[in-house]
């Protein structure tokens, strides 16, 4: 029985938004949607734990709590937040730095005045920066010391990477960097960073971009535009062998990590990687659960999936095996089943049904504000906001015959990093 045709595809809905950029760098995006009372301020830096001193790991990661200390004009920053009905948080990874708040639209110059004040300047002092330190400190021992399974990516990036900074997490290489933070590095550390020239900011919601300009004009403008920072990382030599790492540790179940480099963000084939993810792992009725968990019963759960890097990333397979299963059985059956992905080519309809589930996890996405403001400041980030809308554009090319090519490229053996983390005994 011939199976039929997949209905073509409905054109994603485009995100509009405009664009201006104040004279001291300050790149500002402006999304108007009139269906909220509320407003999404985001304010982005380009600054992540790749830009840190090898020896002074964990800066970029520690100053996602510094910045809410207070700053020159304004010691408590939550308290004027919270009255004007806002709430707040951030994050960091390897590549950036990202904050955001969401509040009434009619509130919005609240956010502006709190987050040009902690640009303009930090509050910084011995007690701002040892209060901070002491909570980064418990966060680094409960999450990566302590916690069970907190430690596999410190293992994993080393395993990866020998010169790139991808070698560490975005919490610090070692606890020793923070605990030993002097003010003056932390100091530089912000205003080499910290500044407009090097952020990017996205307001998204119930207002015009008449009205964020002059808002813009009022509070970020007169701020000094820092030094621009020029990137200039350490490249990561090819990999010529496989790499494997054992280590025992005293936790329920073993797991194994496969970790394969891959291309970076902006590369054409990125989008067939990470297609090559939800086909493995995509869900119950992807390949290595229906053969690994559900038939041989080799593993309780496995998932596929990448770092979504800027610079050349990792596709990784990681799963809890099944107990009385050795590591090796388990590895040489994720092993046959790339295989099998690099020898026959998938079919059209299943190629095609990984590409909907995409889709519809990219248009669920959209439904937030904070959201589409974190998602145009980022692709803006990246090079142009407008890749926002093309990204379903990038993934409908990719063909069965990318998929096989992609299959045989990255998942060479020369390419793999195998981490055993096995429970003891």
């Amino acid at each position: 029985m011939q199976l039929p045709n997949p209905e073509p595809r409905t054109p994603p809905k485009m995100i509009q938004y405009d664009k201006f950029t104040l004279p001291n760098g300050l790149r500002c995006l402006v999304h108007h949607d009139t269906t909220t009372p509320m407003v999404a301020f985001n304010i982005l830096y380009d600054v992540g734990a790749r830009d840190e001193n090898p020896n002074q790991t964990g800066f970029a990661h520690l100053f996602e709590h510094l910045m809410f200390g207070g700053s020159v004009n304004i010691p408590d920053y939550d308290e004027p937040l919270q009255m004007a009905g806002g709430e707040n948080n951030a994050y960091t990874t390897n590549d950036l730095t990202n904050y955001y708040i969401q509040l009434p639209a009619q509130n919005i110059e609240t956010a502006f005045w709190l987050e040009s004040d902690r640009m303009l300047s930090l509050a910084f002092g011995e007690k701002s920066l040892d209060t901070q330190r002491k909570v980064v400190c418990e966060e680094f021992k409960e999450h990566y010391i302590n916690k069970p399974y907190g430690d596999t990516w410190k293992y994993l990036r080393e395993l990866c990477y020998t010169k790139h900074p991808y070698q560490w997490m975005t919490i610090g290489k070692e606890l020793s960097h923070i605990e030993e933070a002097k003010l003056d590095d932390v100091k530089n550390f912000f205003w080499k960073h910290y500044r407009p020239c090097n952020a990017i900011l996205c307001v998204a919601g119930n207002i015009s971009t008449e009205r964020v300009k002059e808002l813009c004009e009022k509070w970020f403008a007169p701020i000094e535009a820092g030094t621009k920072y020029e990137r200039n990382l350490p490249k990561e030599p090819e990999q010529t062998e496989a790499r494997k790492l054992i280590v025992e540790k005293d936790v329920p179940v073993s797991v194994i990590m496969k970790a394969y480099t891959m291309v970076d963000r902006l590369h054409k084939d990125y989008y067939g990687s990470d297609l090559i993810t939800e086909l493995l792992s995509g869900g119950q009725s992807s390949r290595l659960y229906q053969s690994l968990v559900k038939e041989q019963k080799l593993f309780s759960q496995i998932d596929c999936y990448h770092t979504g890097s800027i610079d050349n990333g990792l596709l990784v397979i990681d799963g809890k095996i099944q107990a009385g299963i050795s590591p090796e059985v388990a590895d040489q059956a994720i092993v046959d089943e790339i295989e099998k992905l690099k020898s026959t080519k998938v079919t059209d309809v299943e190629l095609e049904k990984v590409k909907n589930k995409v889709e519809n996890m990219i248009a669920f996405e959209d439904l937030s504000l904070l959201n589409r403001a974190n998602n145009l400041a980022f692709y803006e980030l990246l090079g142009d906001a407008e890749r926002m809308n093309l990204e379903m554009q990038h993934y409908s090319k990719v063909s069965v015959d990318d998929i096989q090519r992609l299959a045989n490229t990255i998942f060479e053996a020369k390419r793999s990093n195998t981490l055993y983390y096995l429970a003891k005994g």
